[in-house]
């Protein structure tokens, strides 16, 4: 059976136009006869050669003002209020010319037949094209399924607007805070208020809720976030205003929750002085600079408007992306810097001292580190190679350079370390603040810090993942606890802390209360409309729930990893001028204590002797202490504790005699 108005929808555009005028020449005709006929209360009015002719002239000048308003340029499907005006106005015209063109021929018109035929006028044209957009919108709602919108304030509207108009989803209700606009109808949708949800959820069944609330406070929103959490549906949100405005995206690209909104914090906006400090009309390096937070730097560094923008980093691939993003992104924000990419890594201190003496380096970010614990744990003389001693010799080549101002990018796990790469930041971060006592031209700072969401490693992507896959999701222990911090916030921070510093100082970034990682776990599987299981077998004591969607298995400490993590090192902290930068006190040796430790750990390293290697960070002033046994993927045995206590008891023997 032939679908008339599906055929007519799936024709060739040109095609539907030709079709469109035709109609719209008969309508015209057809309300001309019509109104003559009503006027006259006959079927058969006295119409001649004059009325004819006036009948034609008004015919073909409606069809080429209806040229003119765009009609026929829109989409009979997506037809909208604005149209249906053109239509009124159009026509309004027409009956103008039917009534100019009457008295030019001299034909027969009675004085109300104009304000008639323009009645049945806006009927005959602007019904058929009602008529088809309203079916054509029940036939795609059918198609979509049903979604519900949090928020029927302007975003809201429009979001429902792009919707209704889109074929993704299609709106059924509002859901919103505001008692005063219950039981109103905004766009054909009700307005209901967060006790309705489980009505709603029963009558529409719909997929996801979309939160379209852009005009709150960062709290408000945590807080609402919060409360979305608890309802038994997938949410997600429209873009913020700032990505709309910018054209960065649209209204109707609905997306999930972004990872400030799944880790509860707020971020503080920055002091400007503090960002352009040790930036502006500068020659700056960052190293590492194409990784996750030395990326963020340089994004963050080069709305600064640095004179030069040194990229310094080891891997190819990384480096290429970074500079391209960097070249397109400086035409809008510092079209006077200049961007040099540079391949090299921080063991080469010959290569360093040449690319800082080149391009006149005043500023260095150190972000050139391996990172990840249990890799850097199985990999422990390239872990200290590049942590330690590449920490050193970029510093040994900024003081040979006249480089101003050194900061080192830390990590929380260089406080009483429980693994390699947590011990070879803490020597790191001890290497600098020696350095700091013997030269006095470089400004040698260190800023620590946790985790950072949206890095590569970061939790976040990788429970989206499996939740996305169905499960199960994977946590180490039910007790486990990390400081969270996003890149942005991060690396903002970090430059305004290299702007406060004196030499030698240790800054530690207000991270505020630390996040279980069991509860971050359980409200992403809230978020995306699903419910946690965790598994019985390796819950460790915890309780579980029954007749849910996602699994969350424990799967056990990895190697060198700790329950809590911790940003101090002791209880000598002060603030500074930024309310969320600190200074710490701590324990700091000489260079004449530092530099042997420095040479031995060379001399290890060299011979891959992992057992002295570990022996030797474990006797250093690190507060190292191995929580599990220590294997290296080129060590013939496993490294324990005990092991560590017995050389050392030998050593002291040693000592003592």
């Amino acid at each position: 059976m032939i679908n008339p108005i599906g055929t007519l929808l799936g024709a060739e555009r040109h095609n539907k136009r030709m079709f469109t005028m035709f109609y719209d020449a008969l309508a015209i005709s057809f309300s001309l006869y019509a109104a003559f006929a009503l006027r006259m209360d006959t079927l058969y009015p006295p119409i001649g050669a004059q009325e004819i002719a006036s009948f034609a002239v008004t015919t073909v000048v409606t069809l080429l003002i209806f040229i003119r308003f765009g009609l026929y340029r829109a989409v009979l499907r997506y037809i909208l209020v604005p149209a249906l005006g053109n239509i009124f106005f159009a026509v309004f015209a027409s009956a103008v010319v039917l009534a100019l063109s009457s008295f030019i021929l001299q034909s027969f018109l009675p004085r109300s037949v104009p304000f008639i035929y323009a009645g049945v006028a806006i009927l005959s044209l602007g019904g058929p094209r009602i008529l088809i957009r309203t079916i054509y919108y029940h036939l795609m709602k059918r198609k979509k399924p049903n979604v519900l919108i949090y928020g029927a304030g302007s975003t809201g509207r429009d979001l429902a607007f792009a919707l209704q108009q889109g074929s993704d989803y299609h709106p059924v209700a509002f859901i919103d805070d505001d008692l005063a606009k219950k039981s109103n109808i905004m766009l054909g949708l009700k307005v209901y208020s967060y006790d309705d949800f489980d009505k709603l959820k029963g009558l529409y069944k719909p997929v996801k809720l979309l939160l379209a609330i852009n005009n709150i406070d960062g709290n408000k929103r945590l807080t609402l976030v919060d409360k979305l959490a608890e309802l038994p549906i997938k949410v997600q949100s429209v873009p913020s205003m700032e990505d709309l405005a910018t054209g960065k995206a649209s209204i109707e690209q609905v997306r999930d929750l972004d990872i400030a909104e799944l880790l509860g914090r707020e971020q503080v906006a920055p002091i400007g002085s503090l960002l352009s400090r040790c930036i502006s009309d500068k020659s700056v390096m960052v190293t590492g600079a194409g990784g996750s937070i030395g990326s963020e730097l340089c994004r963050q560094i080069l709305k600064q408007k640095p004179h030069t923008l040194v990229l310094f980093e080891l891997n190819e691939y990384n480096l290429y992306q970074i500079e391209r993003e960097l070249c397109q992104l400086k035409a809008t924000v510092s079209p006077d810097t200049q961007i040099i990419a540079a391949l090299g890594s921080v063991q080469r201190q010959n290569r360093l001292e040449k690319m800082m003496s080149a391009f006149n380096v005043e500023t260095i970010y150190h972000a050139a580190a391996y990172k990840h614990v249990p890799i850097v744990e199985q990999n422990i003389v390239e872990g200290i190679r590049n942590n330690v001693f590449g920490t050193w010799y970029c510093a040994e080549a900024a003081v040979k350079c006249g480089v101003k101002d050194f900061v080192l990018i830390s990590t929380d796990k260089a406080v009483r370390p429980t693994n390699v790469m947590g011990a070879s930041k803490r020597l790191s971060e001890l290497v600098l603040q020696a350095l700091s006592d013997r030269e006095s031209n470089t400004n040698f700072t260190m800023v620590r810090f946790g985790n950072v969401l949206g890095s590569s490693g970061s939790v976040v992507p990788l429970f989206r993942e499996q939740i996305q896959a169905g499960g199960p999701v994977t946590v180490t222990h039910p007790n486990i606890t990390r400081y969270f911090m996003l890149i942005p916030e991060a690396a903002e921070l970090v430059i305004q802390a290299g702007a406060l510093g004196n030499s030698g100082q240790v800054f530690v970034l207000d991270m505020g209360d630390p996040v279980k990682i069991l509860d971050l776990a359980k409200r992403m599987i809230n978020l995306m409309g699903y419910k946690e299981r965790i598994s019985p077998e390796d819950s460790l004591g915890s309780d579980y729930f029954d007749d849910e969607d996602i699994e969350i298995q424990f799967t056990g400490l990895r190697a060198g990893e700790k329950l809590y993590e911790e940003l101090l090192i002791g209880d000598n902290v002060s603030g500074t001028e930024h309310p969320k930068i600190l200074t710490a006190l701590e324990l700091k040796l000489h260079w004449d204590e530092i530099e042997p430790l420095l040479k031995e750990l060379d001399v290890y390293c060299h011979d891959f002797e992992f057992h002295k290697i570990i022996q030797l960070l474990t006797l250093s002033p690190l507060g190292y202490t191995p929580e599990k046994s220590v294997k290296d993927l080129l060590h013939d045995g496993n490294l324990s504790r005990s092991a560590f206590h017995n050389t050392e008891s030998e050593t002291s023997r040693n000592n003592t005699n």
